[in-house]
């Protein structure tokens, strides 16, 4: 994604996590834990990878989405393909981005990366006022 910044990889949590399995010290069932919604969410929304399972080895790993930001609504939460992204990173403000590797197979899943999309803050311009934000401030 060409607007990508502040970007964080978790490849090195997801060694460490793959390595406590490897040697016993952290049970399948702890790492294979994908909820329905999430198993739901890279069938629909998630982007096939080249990737094997590094736990079953049997299936490729599907990279599932999901946006945060305070401006975004009902939005906020959701799962996203790879062409929403690239729409919303041109029409909204800045938003937050997590990606988690899935398993459809075994049920491994991890949180990939995390980005920020979106148009930058004006450094200039006074951040917008949320409800809780104005409320704090008029006591």
């Amino acid at each position: 994604m060409p607007g990508r910044r502040s970007v964080v990889d978790y490849s090195l949590q997801r060694r460490a996590v793959l390595a406590d399995v490897y040697a016993g010290r952290t049970g399948l069932f702890e790492v294979c834990d994908a909820s329905p919604y999430l198993t739901r969410a890279a069938k629909y929304h998630g982007e096939a990878t080249d990737v094997a399972c590094p736990v079953c080895r049997k299936e490729r790993l599907t990279l599932v989405s999901y946006v945060y930001g305070e401006h975004l609504g009902p939005t906020a939460g959701q799962a996203k393909t790879p062409a929403e992204l690239a729409r919303m990173d041109r029409a909204q403000e800045e938003f937050s981005v997590y990606a988690v590797q899935v398993c459809r197979g075994c049920g491994w899943n991890h949180l990939d990366c995390s980005y920020v999309l979106g148009a930058e803050p004006d450094p200039g311009r006074q951040p917008r006022r949320t409800r809780r934000r104005a409320a704090t401030e008029q006591l």
